[in-house]
């Protein structure tokens, strides 16, 4: 059994190893720290790290028990800190929000490395993913280096944080799931969720990673449901955009039905259940889904943030009708926002707990602004525009 003060890995044939700091190597860390602060200036990032961290911080870290050495060949080769109680910048996010708020997490702070070390991060990350049920990261944007390690190891980007500095750090979260199956979770991981990689901006796997987090979080109140399932559910829930986006929902749960994987984990009449949960999903549709577990995932999808809408209507506009100009998308967004999320609008909502009502409140004060939205409209359309 691994050691929560130890976790092994591989590189060749010597082990890594993630334990706990001592005192007597600060002045080692500070060496990394120092390493690694020059690395992000040489890549452009020049706002970062700028007399951080100290080494009266990195010395508080091992007091406190969250410090953590990377070694390889009996040296300290990487340095992290996680925390494992509520970080308080975290505690208001703008432009999102987290995938889950109810689950413990951890938080990895202060990773640095030493020269010519390849796969500190993954083995600082899976340290902490095998310890926490949900992990939580944040960085400078223009920090490339940690923005592409965050992509590669499945973090989903969440929004924005304040340090108390007041400077602002793009959020990201990702879930563990240890009540879910670790066989299927695995194949999901490796078979299923790779796929909304190659869709378009308003479904890729960000998205996904809302729903299943979401679903998951929803399914907390009902403890009859199977959670394998819920799981299942939202991971597969947009698989049919494969085929277009208009009938995607059928296709999803043709996908499911077809998928000769699945009888491993499920029965005939759970498969046929979760299909239908998939067909069930789209706001459009004219009835409520079938089952509660087609509630939770139409619910899940809702994941109604007004910013995150309205950018995700641009990204799908940009995507599907490149030869509109400016105003063209303008007046699709508008569309699609008044037939959609509306006072008489289509969506509907099923699950009592679900933080969406709330939320929605917030975007009808954007739609019933039409200065301000299409001010928003402007900057998300510009951004998005850039190469």
């Amino acid at each position: 059994m691994t050691s929560k003060k130890e976790f092994n890995l591989q590189q060749g044939a010597e082990p890594m190893a993630v334990r706990p700091a001592v005192l007597d190597e600060v002045s080692r860390i500070m060496e990394l720290v120092a390493h690694s602060r020059s690395i992000m200036r040489q890549n452009g990032n020049h706002s970062q790290w700028v007399g951080y961290p100290s080494e009266e911080m990195i010395a508080d870290d091992i007091r406190q028990g969250i410090g953590h050495v990377v070694v390889f060949g009996g040296q300290v080769v990487g340095y992290f800190a996680l925390l494992r109680t509520p970080e308080p910048t975290y505690t208001y996010i703008e432009g999102g929000h987290w995938l889950d708020d109810t689950t413990p997490y951890g938080t990895i702070h202060r990773l640095c490395c030493a020269p010519g070390m390849h796969g500190i991060a993954r083995r600082a990350f899976a340290f902490s993913e095998a310890q926490c049920q949900s992990v939580r990261v944040d960085t400078h944007r223009s920090n490339t280096i940690m923005l592409h390690l965050f992509e590669n190891f499945g973090y989903c980007p969440c929004g924005v944080v304040y340090m108390r500095d007041g400077s602002p750090r793009d959020a990201f979260q990702k879930m563990m799931y240890p009540m879910v199956n670790a066989q299927l979770k695995t194949y999901v991981e490796r078979e299923i969720l790779p796929r909304y990689n190659h869709f378009d901006s308003a479904h890729r796997l960000d998205h996904i990673a809302m729903v299943m987090a979401q679903s998951m979080e929803l399914a907390q109140y009902y403890p009859e449901l199977n959670r394998d399932m819920v799981y299942t559910i939202a991971a597969y829930h947009d698989t049919g955009i494969v085929e277009g986006r208009e009938r995607h929902h059928i296709v999803s749960g043709r996908i499911m039905r077809e998928d000769p994987a699945l009888p491993q984990w499920f029965s005939p009449e759970q498969i046929e259940t979760m299909a239908q949960a998939v067909e069930d999903h789209r706001a459009s549709a004219t009835s409520q889904p079938r089952s509660l577990y087609g509630k939770i995932v139409a619910e899940a999808d809702r994941d109604i943030e007004p910013i995150k809408i309205i950018r995700r209507t641009v990204q799908y506009g940009l995507d599907h009708y490149p030869n509109l100009d400016k105003e063209g998308h303008w007046q699709r967004t508008l569309q699609h926002l008044h037939e959609k999320y509306g006072h008489d609008g289509y969506l509907k909502f099923y699950i009592p707990q679900s933080r969406n009502r709330a939320q929605m409140e917030l975007l009808w004060q954007l739609m019933d602004n039409p200065s301000k939205l299409q001010s928003i409209f402007e900057t998300i359309y510009n951004q998005e525009q850039r190469p």
